[in-house]
């Protein structure tokens, strides 16, 4: 009996003791031709034990790699890929470069100084106002995630002063845009509004006019004793 404390070392668990053998035993072909048939033969295999990555790209790539990583790159086959070496196929990746960013006011984040930087860029005065409340109300929320009490909003106006160098203001009241009556009629009527205000009228009241016609039939014929429905006397 064969233990696996006897074995030699299992280089891929993916494919087993027995894939390993079938490789080992290719190092022992002398004649290159019966090596190289083998060598397909085996990589038919490999696909087989792990049919869901068919579909995964360079999936026969990734088998030749994996079958000259369990030979220890020593098996002389033909390979339609480029054959890896130990350097190219074990070579550790490059760091990635991390941002380097430091924001100014670190328990508000770098996003929130993006904002006001955009804030502070912008001219249009509704549009700056409407930046300068949202930022205040982002600020009472960051300040709420550290302390438990709640935050006053002359703290968050100081707070904003000093960030932005008096340049923005908050306000509690919220915007409403002026409404203009004389103008916002003519630039519905402009759209087509007013003429489907029109016609939905007209049809509402030509439906109240059919309605009330046909009321006063029945009437008249209820009057003159000409109903469709009788009533029957019984003797």
């Amino acid at each position: 009996m064969e233990y696996n404390t006897a074995r030699n070392h299992l280089i891929m668990r993916e494919y087993g003791r027995h894939i390993q053998k079938m490789i080992e035993y290719l190092l022992t072909i002398e004649d290159k031709e019966t090596r190289q048939r083998n060598a397909y033969a085996v990589i038919e295999l490999m696909g087989f034990l792990n049919p869901h990555l068919k579909n995964v790209e360079d999936f026969r790539h990734k088998l030749w790699d994996h079958l000259f990583l369990i030979s220890d790159f020593k098996l002389d086959v033909e390979s339609p890929y480029p054959i890896p070496t130990r350097e190219t196929l074990k070579a550790k990746p490059k760091p990635l470069p991390y941002p380097k960013r430091y924001p100014k006011f670190a328990h508000l984040g770098k996003n929130l100084e993006l904002v006001i930087n955009k804030a502070l860029k912008e001219e249009n005065p509704e549009k700056r106002q409407g930046f300068a409340n949202s930022i205040a109300y982002y600020m009472k929320l960051s300040y709420t995630n550290w302390h438990k009490e709640t935050v006053h909003d002359d703290a968050i106006q100081s707070e904003l002063s000093t960030i932005t160098e008096g340049q923005l203001e908050f306000t509690n009241t919220p915007y409403v845009r002026s409404h203009r009556p004389n103008e916002n009629r003519g630039e519905r009527n402009e759209r087509g509004f007013g003429d489907y205000r029109n016609k939905r009228n007209q049809k509402f009241q030509a439906r109240g006019r059919n309605d009330r016609n046909d009321r006063n039939d029945r009437n008249d014929r209820n009057d003159r004793g000409g109903s469709k429905f009788n009533k029957k006397r019984f003797k």
